[in-house]
């Protein structure tokens, strides 16, 4: 029922804020959809809290530089971005066009500034992704971008792409890795949630001038095995390494601890 409930408040939500932020995108300026954007999230995640009794922690603000920089995020679920949206301030994000079929995104996204890339990847979306990251970054905002391009359920991680090592070298922006749990009680797409707590953890940032091997191993290392820790945590079991799965037909290819396996498949 709590489920059921939280369902109907999220469509009905996200067509009010939906059709607001379509409008706000008429005014001057990014400000207007972006408050839109970020009232959405707000609200949303207090009905998750309020009808589906699933809480969000949130750790390690103080991980969080002064000025712009990149948040480099696990993906477990629909519930990321407003989590991000709600509680980063002057925040931009990284997505694929496939969002622009959809009805007055296309309009939405472009006024509020976000890095759409082709979700086909190769060299035209990585050239697209550092053209548009440049104005974000010369205008000090954040980026939030998720680096295995997928949903990812608990347990499970996809092939992290370089692009967020390249955004990070092109500008010199610190990189903030973030690990959360948020999977356990809000799963990918899926209508039915899970009551509790989860938590969403923001890491050290990642040293800057690493070379790209380096990077991408150590932001997955990160990344993965504290996710594991908070999974474990949120399931009352030991730790476990994140499987890594190929996303045509999610079929499982490796199952090492991720702190070893994050050298593999590094290159695009």
């Amino acid at each position: 029922m709590r489920s059921a409930l939280f369902n109907a408040y999220y469509w009905v939500l996200s067509i009010f804020y939906g059709l607001s932020a379509a409008l706000s995108a008429l005014l001057p300026g990014r400000k207007p959809v972006a408050f839109a954007l970020r009232l959405y999230s707000q609200r949303m995640l207090w009905a998750l809290g309020f009808f589906a009794d699933v809480k969000v922690e949130l750790k390690g603000q103080e991980n969080l530089p002064a000025g712009p920089f990149i948040i480099a995020a696990k993906h477990h679920s629909w519930g990321d971005g407003f989590v991000m949206f709600a509680n980063v301030e002057n925040l931009s994000f990284v997505t694929g066009d496939h969002l622009e079929k959809f009805p007055l995104v296309g309009a939405i996204l472009k006024k509020f500034g976000a890095i759409v890339v082709d979700s086909c990847g190769g060299p035209e979306a990585r050239k697209a992704l550092s053209a548009s990251a440049a104005q974000v970054a010369a205008e000090g905002r954040r980026i939030l971008i998720y680096p295995e391009g997928h949903l990812a359920a608990p347990g499970e991680r996809f092939r992290y792409r370089t692009g967020v090592y390249y955004m990070s070298k092109d500008f010199g922006l610190p990189v903030v890795p973030v690990a959360t749990n948020l999977g356990c009680f809000w799963r990918q797409t899926q209508k039915a949630k899970t009551p509790g707590t989860a938590t969403v953890e923001f890491l050290p940032p990642l040293p800057l001038g690493l070379e790209k091997a380096e990077f991408m191993q150590r932001l997955e290392a990160t990344i993965e095995n504290r996710t594991n820790e908070l999974i474990a945590h949120a399931r009352g079991e030991p730790v476990k390494p994140s499987v890594l799965v190929e996303w045509n037909g999610r079929k499982n290819v490796a199952a090492e601890p991720s702190a070893k396996a994050a050298t593999v498949n590094l290159l695009p």
